[in-house]
């Protein structure tokens, strides 16, 4: 017989870490698939790496691979396997959905489907059903469905194996203790350790790099903490298994206390401290880690061997501002340099320029994923061979870039953005923008536009008319993507470019790369998750930006719907507005899973908020319920496959307004927009309602030069 298979889950980054963990358990063969490794071997093997892992996520029993290019097809294929032989008809389940599959919408849907099949089959074979506990079931079911076929798992770990119980105090931005563990391997600390070499985490947080480092030292499993397992209701658990390697753990964890070395952790904030002081405690660590409050500048090495400096300093996408921490990593690099000779060091950053600040040459580089987050792990031999002045030849760098293009003919473009940049400078200090259109072309010569997100810079190349030299035009662009990153101060790695030109039918809306990377950007109070690679628009329109201010000023205490919902960029701002409630309705199960991402990043969750996948026009002749505000926002053009006829806001949008307007509370406001450039809205289609035009009060100041971006309306009955 066979021996069954596994999946360990990871995040992005670990799978050669976790294929060397599961190869030191005993798994002969591994294999990386998406999302994990691929395993096979004894129950004991999937025992131990629950038990021992301290890189992955989840391990899973890999039950079956069945057909599933249908929903029906999918439940048809569930409905078909012995769940009675995994799970009493008296225990109780629970389903995750993930993936792709026709005839579902959503995930919530597909877990419905799936929990249904079970219990069904339950029902056929033992005339009782299982029950559902979403927090602890007996048995929790992962299904992934991709390419017309579904993966249907048991989770063994029961729940996220990062969870290792003793993290109960936090801090702002904690490290998950998976991707902690996962950057002290990746940084050698198991073999700095074993020669009784110290480590020290100077910016510490929870103490999470601290306490894990101790459990690697000190040969501690990082479930020993926990108390509940996915197998333990599963009818195919064997306790004396189990119980024989927690046994076997707990007493390699008696010896192995004593091997740990010194382990220093710190942090100028007290409530840090507290935190990382209550944690280690309930890791079993606290008489080995000594943690204190203590400045950066203050770090001092112990006495005897190099050891290992490790941290996770804020890197700008939540915590701090830019200038502070450029600071910041100077400091690091300072103390570092001047204090901590001979020692390896190993910095964690989502923002690779930062890194550049500490004036010194990582020896290797590494990627990993902060959540949805690329991050880098940059690792240091501190010897003078590897000190850089950065500051200043990065400094030196830009300066012989500018002078170089001022003199082959950009002196123009060069001197274009400049003035941009001192007029609109002004208004960004005084209003906190933090993303805004920065050139559009202003220049013929130069037709591309310029959008800062923050700290990256998203290019759009305008196509040249037909008349105009290919070879010129891809001078002047390259011209463009030189001068760009020297003059802002950016490196290159972050100025993303696009050509944008006239899309048509079904073109419009199709992937453009498979990138899959995003970025954490801020508005006012709201945050929102951009790509600049995938799509030809980012997932947040700039010129919005005063349209959803407005929103969320309108929507206090009131019913939002949001049509053609895009990512759910305005439903943010309406929710974190106090509106009562918020339903957004788009076709595409992209935009939708971005708009529950951005609710999810605001910390807005419940069923006050719905998202719903359907046709805007064939939704609004079925719904009911009335709303108090609502943003329609259509496309230009439409002509999707899944859809009988095409849709076009010019031809067609006297009629979707009036099926609009059935949805509107009395007394309620619907605000339109367009950014169809020669729109004219059919006044006299809509003379019975009071329509103020808010074309001028909602366009901002970054788009001035471009009046006509997009046109808005208030509407309400007379």
């Amino acid at each position: 017989m066979d021996e069954p298979l596994f999946i360990a889950t990871g995040p992005a980054g670990v799978e050669p870490l976790l294929t060397a963990e599961l190869t030191g358990l005993g798994a002969a063969e591994t294999r990386p698939i998406r999302g994990g490794i691929r395993f096979q071997g004894p129950l004991e093997l999937a025992y131990r790496a629950c038990l021992w892992s301290r890189t992955a996520s989840r391990v899973l029993l890999v039950l079956a691979e069945i057909a599933a290019t249908d929903a029906d097809e999918l439940y048809n294929g569930v409905h078909e396997l012995p769940w009675e032989e995994h799970l009493d008809p008296d225990g109780s389940l629970a389903v995750d959905f993930g993936g792709t599959c026709t005839g579902i919408d959503h995930s919530h849907y597909g877990a419905q489907r799936i929990k249904d099949a079970i219990v069904d089959r339950f029902l056929a074979c033992c005339g009782r059903r299982p029950g559902v506990d979403r927090l602890r079931p007996d048995l929790r079911i992962q299904v992934q469905a991709h390419d017309g076929q579904a993966l249907i798992g048991l989770d063994l770990s029961g729940d996220s194996l990062h969870r290792r119980g003793y993290r109960t105090a936090t801090v702002a931005a904690p490290l998950k203790e998976t991707l902690a563990a996962a950057l002290l391997l990746k940084a050698g600390w198991p073999a700095i350790a074993a020669t009784g070499g110290p480590l020290l985490d100077p910016l510490c947080g929870s103490g999470t790099l601290a306490i894990e480092a101790a459990w690697i030292a000190g040969d501690r499993a990082p479930g020993l903490l926990r108390e509940h397992w996915g197998f333990s209701g599963w009818l195919g658990h064997v306790p004396a298994l189990w119980n024989r390697l927690l046994a076997e753990a707990r007493q390699r964890w008696e010896i192995g206390l004593n091997r740990i070395p010194l382990i220093l952790a710190s942090d100028h904030d007290p409530k840090a401290v507290r935190a990382a002081l209550i944690n280690a405690g309930h890791a079993g660590v606290a008489n080995r880690i000594d943690i204190e409050r203590r400045e950066l500048t203050d770090i001092e090495p112990p006495d005897g061997p190099p050891g290992l400096l490790i941290s996770n300093p804020p890197y700008g996408e939540r915590l701090g501002e830019r200038d502070e921490l450029a600071a910041l990593y100077r400091q690091i690099g300072e103390r570092m340099k001047t204090r901590f000779s001979g020692w390896r060091a190993a910095i964690l950053t989502g923002n690779p320029e930062l890194g550049k600040r500490m004036g010194l040459r990582a020896e290797k580089t590494h990627v990993f994923y902060n959540g949805p987050l690329e991050c880098r792990l940059l690792r240091f031999r501190i010897e003078p061979t590897f000190f850089v002045d950065r500051e200043a030849s990065d400094q030196r760098a830009r300066t012989r870039i500018l002078e170089r293009m001022a003199g082959s003919g950009t002196e123009g473009f060069i001197n274009r953005l400049r003035k941009n940049l001192r007029h609109l400078g002004r208004w960004v200090e005084r209003e906190g923008v933090r993303c805004y259109r920065l050139y559009d072309a202003d220049l013929p010569e130069y037709a591309v536009a310029v959008d800062r997100y923050e700290r990256w810079l998203h290019v759009q190349e305008y196509a040249p008319p037909a008349s105009i030299d290919p070879a010129k035009a891809r001078e002047r662009l390259e011209q463009v993507l030189t001068v760009l990153p020297a003059l802002l101060e950016l490196p290159p790695e972050q100025v993303f470019l696009k050509v944008r030109q006239r899309q048509r039918g079904t073109n419009q809306y199709q992937k453009r790369a498979e990138q899959g990377r995003f970025h954490e950007v801020h508005e006012g109070a709201a945050r929102f998750w951009v790509n600049f690679t995938d799509y030809l628009d980012t997932g947040l329109f700039l010129d919005h930006r005063i349209t959803r201010q407005k929103l969320g000023e309108l929507a206090t205490g009131r019913h939002f719907l949001n049509l053609f919902g895009y990512t759910g960029t305005a439903t943010v701002c309406a929710a974190l507005g106090r509106a009562a409630s918020t339903t957004t309705v788009d076709l595409s199960a992209t935009y939708l899973d971005w708009a529950r991402r951005n609710l999810e990043l605001n910390g807005i969750h419940g069923p006050h908020h719905a998202l719903i996948r359907a046709d805007c026009r064939q939704w609004l002749d079925q719904a009911r319920e009335c709303y108090d505000l609502i943003f329609l926002d259509p496309p230009t053009f439409s002509n999707s496959k899944r859809l009988p006829e095409s849709f076009d806001v010019q031809r067609d949008h006297v009629g979707l307004l009036r099926q609009t307007l059935r949805l509107l509370a009395p007394d309620g406001v619907l605000i339109f927009s367009t950014n169809h450039r020669a729109f004219r809205l059919d006044r006299d289609a809509l003379a019975d309602l009071r329509i103020e035009d808010w074309s001028r009060r909602t366009l901002p100041p970054d788009f001035a030069r471009q009046p006509k971006i997009h046109h808005c309306w208030r509407i309400a009955r007379r």
